[in-house]
């Protein structure tokens, strides 16, 4: 804490590096000496400068203790920056040595050569070449200091502030520019696929070996195929053991998906999901039992008493008519077990579905029409991207049915840019743009009733897509959401449409695709007890999905005591009251996560 001595001042704006960006200074009142206190933790530096405040920072070992509370991006940027010193003194320190080596030769009677000549044994990506005048004022402002030879061009050994931050920026685009080059030659000799730099170990490798600093040995083929792969086998079977353990502790889900081998084989891919991660277990060729209902039940009840009767809390499939049978069976023989349709599946389902309407596949096959011909000619594509400042037309979903409404949603964000280009004298000129698809492209554009229609169809899918990212996401749960993401689509396309007529053509493609998972136990269980919703709604919906949320107590729970309890806990819940009730718990409905404790 600071003193009551202690008086803060303002840092001087000629101080450039960025670690000043992130302390504060304080100054004594009795000796003037000067403190620096870090804005993240509060601890005073009595001494040092900013570069003790830098490596306190970056967390690394010297004269500082680290910092436990800087964000993660100034952390790397201070560690960035230590780099660039240790960079810049190593060349300082050879440019010295080289200059005392071209002093100590003239001792030796090279002092009597050519004057029209200099020879100076620097490397020339390190030589510091300035004209006299520059070096002067440098030399003045600096307190640089100049060694002249015998012609007009002079050596410069400068202090620690001749690199300022726009050296340090070169030095940091230069260096990264070095890096990528290296890795690409890595990667192209080596016949490694470009997707290699998607990988989630890929920059964690590249932190490691810079900060060991140069000289730094790679593996060797042996030990690569030796204590390397060792280590990594025991790493991968510690994270099995510790992804398993989960499942004793929170329950898991089972996910079964299709694939077909080039050579016609179909195979069923076992894979268990749990709060630790999802993990692989088996590939089964199941092209001789795909169509009996006793062979492809006894292959999911082998893997359920693999994983653990009791550990599994649901088995996902598609949602074809042989896997309905099947998820009858096992609720008659695992009570505790749910069958549940992919979510996944079903949206994207709903959403082909839509593309079938007559009005919407018109639209929708206009728009094709206007990206293919944009994107099969590189000069309107590169026009294109000039009048939309960059951005692509086209936009990449999971599924065929995705990317057709989300290149849609995007031509409409575009609209007035696309416009713009098909009235400016670069299309006139364009000889593209006289082609029939040219004067397609150009009515669709033009025309109003294009872009209403493209608005109308983006409001009624926009709520489907943002449910297609719940339920495919990663990193969030998406069961909390499910429930109220279908009630809130039906609505957001009632309130589009209007017409009652009109509107139930869409009510009833999402009804029919999402029978199997509507009221579904685990979906309304998870509606139940997220408050971000519970709260939020009001009327008798509460006492419909009670029910379900009483099945799922009931089929997941036999001890009828701990059934109690939580019906209990769940009128808390229901009434707000307790620890339900306080403030914290009232501002975190709309902020925590629904598993979040």
């Amino acid at each position: 804490m600071a003193s009551s001595e202690l008086e803060q001042v303002e840092v001087n704006s000629q101080k450039h590096d960025p670690a000043w960006k992130h302390c504060q200074m304080y100054k004594n009142n009795n000796d003037d000496k000067v403190q620096l206190k870090c804005i993240y933790c509060g601890k005073f530096f009595k001494g040092g400068g900013i570069h003790r405040i830098k490596e306190h920072l970056a967390g690394q070992k010297g004269n500082a203790s680290s910092c436990l509370r800087v964000r993660p991006d100034v952390r790397l940027l201070m560690q960035d920056s230590l780099n660039c010193v240790v960079v810049k003194k190593k060349k300082k320190q050879k440019l010295a040595q080289d200059i005392t080596c071209f002093n100590n030769v003239n001792e030796y009677g090279l002092n009597n050569v050519n004057e029209d000549v200099v020879m100076v044994p620097v490397p020339v990506n390190q030589s510091v070449e300035i004209e006299a005048s520059v070096s002067h004022s440098k030399r003045r402002k600096r307190g640089g200091r100049v060694r002249k030879g015998s012609g007009s061009s002079a050596l410069v050994v400068a202090d620690n502030d001749v690199f300022d931050d726009d050296d340090t920026n070169r030095v940091n685009v230069n260096v990264n520019h070095q890096v990528s080059l290296a890795i690409g030659r890595f990667l192209f000799d080596a016949g490694v696929s470009l997707d290699a730099v998607n990988s989630a170990h890929f920059q964690p490798m590249i932190d490691a070996i810079a900060a060991h600093g140069p000289g730094v040995v790679g593996p060797t083929y042996h030990d690569m195929r030796g204590w390397v792969l060792k280590s990594m086998v025991q790493e991968m079977r510690s994270d099995v053991d510790q992804c398993m353990g989960m499942w004793g502790k929170s329950g898991c889900s089972v996910l079964v998906d299709e694939c077909r081998s080039e050579n016609g084989k179909m195979f069923l891919n076992f894979s268990v999901c749990c709060p630790e991660g999802l993990m692989f277990l088996r590939s089964v060729d199941g092209t001789n039992i795909l169509d009996s209902t006793e062979g492809l039940f006894s292959l999911f009840k082998e893997v359920v008493e693999e994983v653990g009767v009791r550990n599994v809390l649901q088995i996902v499939t598609n949602n074809e008519a042989r896997y309905v049978e099947i998820g009858k069976q096992i609720a008659d023989n695992f009570p505790t077990i749910f069958w549940t349709p992919c979510a996944t599946e079903c949206v994207d389902l709903i959403l082909e579905d839509f593309r079938e309407l007559e009005l919407i596949s018109t639209i929708l096959e206009q728009a094709r029409s206007i990206s293919r011909f944009i994107y099969n000619h590189s000069d309107v594509l590169n026009m294109m991207r000039r009048y939309t400042f960059g951005v692509d037309i086209v936009v990449v979903g999971p599924t065929r049915a995705s990317t057709d409404f989300l290149t849609l949603k995007r031509m409409v964000s575009v609209k007035h840019n696309l416009q713009s280009m098909v009235t400016s004298d670069d299309w006139m000129e364009c000889t593209y743009s006289k082609k029939d698809e040219g004067y397609s492209t150009l009515d669709y554009i033009s025309n109003p009733s294009f872009w209403s229609m493209c608005t109308v169809i983006t409001h009624i899918t926009d709520p489907l897509l943002r449910l297609l990212r719940i339920v495919s996401g990663k990193k969030t749960p998406g069961m909390g959401y499910v429930y109220a993401a279908v009630y809130r689509a039906k609505e957001a396309i009632k309130k589009e449409v209007v017409d009652k007529k009109n509107y139930m053509v869409y009510w009833n493609i999402i009804d029919r695709r999402w029978e199997q998972l509507h009221r579904h136990p685990l979906h309304t269980a998870g509606f139940y007890l997220n408050p971000k919703f519970f709260y939020s709604t009001e009327g008798d919906i509460h006492l419909q999905i009670r029910s379900s949320v009483y099945d799922c107590v009931e089929r997941l729970i036999p001890d009828t005591s701990i059934q109690d309890k939580i019906v209990r806990e769940t009128t808390s819940y229901r009434e707000a009251v307790g620890d339900f009730g306080r403030k914290i718990a009232i501002r975190g409905r709309d902020t925590l996560f629904p598993g979040n404790p």
